[in-house]
C-alpha cells in the first residue's frame, strides 16, 4: 500500500493535534516532541564473509559488510536476507559506493545540449586565453612615451580584424575593446583619460604605465591547461568557458535514467479524497525531485497493488534506477520484497535506522541497475530519497565529490528516537536552525516550507548543538538544481 510504511505517527508529536501555532513559525509549534519509546532493536549479527563476486563493484563489498548481509547473485535466486537495519550513515555510504560502482556512460554533446550534465573528462584549454593581446578598453593604443602623434586610420583598429599595422615609438592609433593590439604598442589609454590638440598629438590626462589596459595573450590560461576537473556539472558559466577555450562539443556523463513506480490501489490522481481513497502526493513529487537531483525521468507509472504488474515493470524497465513508492514493509499487499526475490535482485539495504522512513530499501537488479524502494508515507519517502536515492544518483552521474553537508546550531530542543536517527524539517532563523511543526511521516506541510532536514542523532539534541543539515535542491542555501 502506498501510504503505509508501518511507522505510525508518534503520540505527542506536534502537528498531530493541529492545535494552534504555525507550521513554519518558531512558537509553540517550532519544537519537536518526543516520539513514543520504541523497544531496543535486536542485536545485529557479525558480518558474513562474502563469496567471490561475479562482477566488479568498487567499494561496495566493504560497505555491505557494515549491514551484515549475505550476497546473492544470478537470475531466479532468492533476494538477499537482511540481518538488521543499517545505520543512517552506513546506508548513505553504501548508496554512494553502489552508484560509483557502475561505470558512467559518456557521450559527446553539442554545447547547446550539455547544460546540466556532468563533465566526463577534464576541460582542457584548446587555445591560449586570450588567444592574442587585446585591448581591454575603447581608447588609444600608444607606443613609447608621449605625447603621441595620432596615426590616421579611419575608425581605428576594430575587434574581429586581422593583425593591424605595427606602431612605432611616439605614435598612437584608435582601438576598440577586444581588438588586437598592434606590434610595438606599450599601453592603451582610455578615451576619457586623454585628449588631442590642434597639431594632431595625443596627450594623457594621467600617468601611463607599461601594459595598462592590455589583456596579454594567455593571461587566463595557456593551451593545454586544465580548466576544470571531470565530474563538474555543466553550468551556463562552464558552457561559456568551454566555448572560449575552443570547444564545440563536450564529453559528458549521460544523466541516470530513472523510472518511478507508484504503488497502491487507494490512490487518486485528481479530485478530493472519498470512499477510503486518498490523493497521490508522491507521483507529482518524486519525478520532479529526481530531476532536481540530475536524473532523466523516463516516466512515472501507477501500478496499484498488483504483484505481477510490478514484477513485469521491474524486469522490463530500461531505466538505470527504478524508484518505487510504498509496499516495502510486510503487509498483505506489500509486494516489493517478493518481487525483488522473484527477479533475482540483490538487496543491498533492507531497512535503515532512521525516522521517518525506516522501511526503505535498495537493491541491485543487474550490474549498473538499481531499485530504491521508498516508504509510502510522504515525509518518509522524502527521507528515503535523501538517504538512498540522492547519494546513489550522485555516484551514477559521475559528479565530483561535494563538500560535506553543512552544520548549524539548533535554536530549540529536538527530542530524538531512543535508537534511530531522526530527519527533521528545519528553517533558518538568523544563524540558528528552527525545527518545523508538521514533521509526522505522513505530512508534507513541514518539508514544503523547509530549508533542509536536520540530522538528529539518537537521544535528540539541545539548543546550541550543531547538527548536520541536508540541503534541499531548491532551498535558499541549496544549489538551485531545479532543472
Amino acid at each position: 500500500m502506498a501510504t503505509q510504511d508501518r511507522e505510525p505517527d508518534a503520540p505527542g508529536v506536534p502537528g498531530q493535534a493541529h492545535a494552534g501555532g504555525s507550521g513554519t513559525g518558531p512558537g509553540a509549534g517550532g519544537r519537536v516532541d518526543a516520539p513514543a519509546p520504541a523497544p531496543a532493536p535486536a542485536p545485529v549479527p557479525a558480518p558474513v564473509p562474502a563469496p567471490a563476486r561475479d562482477h566488479a563493484d568498487d567499494g561496495v563489498e566493504d560497505a555491505l559488510a557494515l549491514v551484515g548481509r549475505h550476497p546473492s547473485h544470478g537470475q531466479g535466486r532468492p533476494a538477499t536476507v537482511r540481518h538488521g537495519a543499517a545505520s543512517w550513515g552506513e546506508a548513505r555510504a553504501l548508496a554512494a559506493r553502489a552508484g560509483r560502482g557502475a561505470p558512467p556512460c559518456a557521450r559527446r554533446e553539442p554545447l547547446d545540449r550539455a547544460l546540466g550534465q556532468v563533465l566526463a573528462e577534464p576541460l582542457t584549454a584548446l587555445t591560449d586565453l586570450p588567444p592574442f593581446d587585446t585591448s581591454a578598453m575603447d581608447g588609444w593604443a600608444v607606443a613609447g612615451p608621449g605625447p603621441w602623434k595620432v596615426r590616421s586610420s579611419g575608425s581605428g583598429i576594430l575587434a574581429g580584424h586581422s593583425e593591424p599595422e605595427a606602431l612605432t615609438d611616439g605614435s598612437a592609433v584608435r582601438i576598440a575593446t577586444g581588438a588586437r593590439i598592434p606590434t610595438g604598442a606599450t599601453a592603451v589609454i582610455r578615451s576619457e583619460h586623454s585628449h588631442t590638440d590642434g597639431s594632431g598629438h595625443l596627450h594623457a590626462k594621467r600617468q601611463v604605465t607599461h601594459g595598462q589596459d592590455i589583456r596579454s595573450r594567455g593571461q587566463e590560461c595557456r593551451s593545454g591547461d586544465q580548466l576544470l576537473p571531470a565530474g563538474v556539472p555543466v553550468t551556463p558559466a562552464v558552457l561559456g568557458l568551454a566555448a572560449a577555450a575552443g570547444y564545440d562539443q563536450l564529453l559528458t556523463v549521460r544523466r541516470p535514467r530513472v523510472e518511478v513506480l507508484v504503488l497502491g490501489d487507494e490512490l487518486l490522481t485528481e479530485g478530493l479524497p472519498h470512499d477510503g481513497l486518498i490523493r497521490d502526493a508522491l507521483g507529482p513529487m518524486i519525478g520532479p525531485w529526481l530531476r532536481a537531483l540530475g536524473a532523466e525521468v523516463l516516466a512515472t507509472r501507477r501500478i496499484g497493488d498488483d504483484a505481477e504488474a510490478l514484477h513485469q515493470a521491474v524486469i522490463s524497465s530500461e531505466a538505470d534506477l527504478l524508484v518505487t513508492t510504498g509496499g516495502t514493509a510486510a503487509g498483505p499487499v506489500d509486494h516489493v520484497h517478493p518481487v525483488l526475490s522473484k527477479a533475482g535482485a540483490e538487496l543491498l539495504v533492507d531497512g535503515v535506522a532512521v525516522r521517518p522512513g525506516h522501511p526503505m530499501l535498495m537493491a541491485r537488479l543487474a550490474p549498473g541497475r538499481h531499485l530504491v524502494g521508498l516508504p509510502g508515507n510522504p515525509l518518509a519517502a522524502v527521507s528515503g530519497l535523501l538517504t538512498l536515492a540522492e547519494p546513489l544518483l550522485q555516484g551514477m552521474s559521475g559528479r565530483a565529490a561535494t563538500t560535506a553537508p553543512y552544520r548549524a546550531s539548533l535554536r530549540d530542543e529536538v527530542h530524538g528516537h531512543p535508537h534511530d536517527t531522526r530527519l527533521v524539517p528545519v528553517v533558518h532563523r538568523g544563524d540558528r536552525l528552527v525545527p518545523l511543526h508538521y514533521n509526522g511521516p505522513a505530512m508534507l506541510r513541514g518539508i514544503a516550507a523547509a530549508h533542509g532536514l536536520a540530522v538528529v542523532p539518537p537521544g535528540g539534541a539541545r539548543p546550541g548543538d550543531g547538527l548536520e543539515v541536508l540541503e534541499l535542491p531548491w532551498s535558499p542555501t541549496g544549489e538551485g538544481r531545479f532543472t
